[in-house]
């Protein structure tokens, strides 16, 4: 009966200890400890990253609830400026709208655009898969791309989409492309779609490339019998890090877009026909220094990327169900 005892007591002494430790592991400053060496290397980018990134983003919340103007003190407003961005600021209600617009067109569109095209890339092999790879991604890094598209734009009979109409005989005169309305904003989203194969495509070709060949030909013996299931069930499951990835890239693009509009349509655009936030955030911060309202753009910006990706890391977790 005693053995028994101390057999219970021991067993439970034990029970109590390995819950003690299991409980120490799950604590930062043990796994920091036991993975020193590591956090020791990540160490540079951690203090890089917390300065030039996080810092800043907290830096620009704490002003967005402040009149800021760089010579001065910030005074404390309260929601003043969130006020007024809703209420008051015509030009961002419209900057707002152009934004989203940006985002739900060309976001998804060139989203699918550099997986298709990253897939029947990949289909290719040795230099022909390299040239053609240069080939879609070069327009993302073209310095002269805004060049190219003036030319093209032009609003005489000698720019080139001018000159091609004419020809055809579709239009009767020359139409001033970036000076009319109707037209500033659907051009800018074709434009943002041709510069959109960027890094994201580059990370799909490099995610294509990973996928364990030896998955297909399981998956071809559970069942999967066409090219679209392989791609469903195997290919894009096994490349979830990269679509993440390029989701997070293709968010951010078409939040931002700015140089687009400013290049071709000038800032302002006619009738604001062009605006963006990013456009206003610029107008506000770079120009008028009034940062404390810059601030507050950047805030609603930045939530909107935040929220953006998150409900498109869901969508994408469910890839392959």
């Amino acid at each position: 009966m005693a053995a028994t005892q101390e057999g219970g007591i021991s067993s439970g002494t034990v029970s109590q200890e390995a819950l003690a430790m299991a409980r120490k592991q799950r604590t930062l400053r043990y796994q920091i400890g036991r993975n020193r060496e590591s956090y020791l290397m990540m160490a540079p980018y951690f203090v890089l990253f917390f300065f030039f990134t996080v810092l800043p983003v907290l830096m620009s919340i704490v002003l967005s609830f402040t009149n800021f103007n760089m010579l001065e003190a910030p005074d404390f407003v309260g929601w003043r400026n969130y006020i007024k961005l809703f209420l008051e600021d015509d030009i961002f209600v419209i900057a707002l709208k152009n934004t989203l617009l940006f985002a739900v067109i060309t976001g998804p569109v060139s989203y699918m655009l550099c997986l298709l095209f990253a897939w029947i890339i990949n289909e290719f092999k040795g230099f022909l898969r390299a040239f053609l790879t240069l080939i879609f991604y070069a327009p993302s890094i073209c310095g002269n791309a805004y060049l190219v598209w003036n030319l093209i734009l032009t609003g005489d009979r000698y720019g080139y989409l001018n000159g091609f109409l004419l020809k055809l005989g579709v239009i009767n005169e020359a139409i001033l492309w970036m000076q009319t309305e109707k037209y500033v904003l659907p051009v800018l989203i074709v434009v943002q779609l041709w510069l959109s194969l960027g890094t994201g495509f580059l990370s799909f070709i490099a995610g294509l490339q990973t996928v364990d060949k030896s998955m297909y030909e399981a998956a071809a013996l559970d069942g999967v019998k066409n090219r679209w299931q392989e791609l469903w069930y195997v290919t894009l499951p096994a490349m979830k890090p990269q679509l993440m990835f390029g989701a997070v890239m293709q968010i951010t693009q078409s939040f931002a877009v700015a140089d687009i509009s400013i290049n071709l349509a000038g800032n302002p655009s006619v009738n604001y026909a062009g605006a963006t936030v990013v456009t206003h955030l610029l107008d506000y911060g770079s120009t008028r220094f009034e940062m404390g309202y810059a601030s507050a753009i950047a805030t609603i910006l930045f939530l909107l990327m935040v929220g953006t990706n998150k409900l498109v890391q869901k969508i994408l977790g469910r890839v392959g169900e």
